[in-house]
C-alpha cells in the first residue's frame, strides 16, 4: 500500500498562487520552451531566405552551390541551437523539481516529528 501523497495539502486556485505553495515556474518554462523553439524557427526562415537571396543575386552555378552550403550550414546550425535550447529548459525543469521534492520532503518530516 502507498503512501499519501503531501501534494494533495497544497492550496488550490487563487490562495495556493499567493502563498507560493503551488509552483507555476513549470508551465512557465514550458512556455518559455516553445517561445524559444519559436524564435529559433524564424531564425531556420531566415536561413533559407538568405539561401534563397543569395542564389538570386548570383545568377551562376557557383552562386547556387554557395546558397547550398548556406542553407546546410544554418539548418545544422538551427538544429544544435534547438538541441542546446532544450537542454537548458530541461536543466530548469529539473532544479524546480528538486526544489519541489526538498519542501515535500521537509513537510514529510514536520508532520512526521524529529527521529
Amino acid at each position: 500500500m502507498r503512501a499519501p501523497s503531501l501534494r494533495s495539502t497544497a492550496p488550490g486556485g487563487v490562495l495556493g498562487l499567493l502563498t507560493l505553495e503551488r509552483p507555476i515556474t513549470g508551465p512557465l518554462i514550458h512556455l518559455i520552451y516553445w517561445a524559444g523553439l519559436g524564435l529559433l524557427a524564424i531564425g531556420g526562415m531566415g536561413a533559407v531566405g538568405a539561401t534563397v537571396g543569395i542564389a538570386l543575386s548570383e545568377g551562376s552555378f557557383l552562386g547556387v552551390l554557395l546558397s547550398l552550403v548556406t542553407l546546410a550550414v544554418g539548418l545544422l546550425v538551427l538544429l544544435v541551437l534547438a538541441l542546446i535550447w532544450r537542454a537548458v529548459c530541461e536543466f530548469f525543469v529539473a532544479i524546480f523539481q528538486i526544489s519541489e521534492d526538498l519542501h515535500l520532503m521537509r513537510l514529510r518530516q514536520e508532520r512526521d516529528g524529529p527521529a
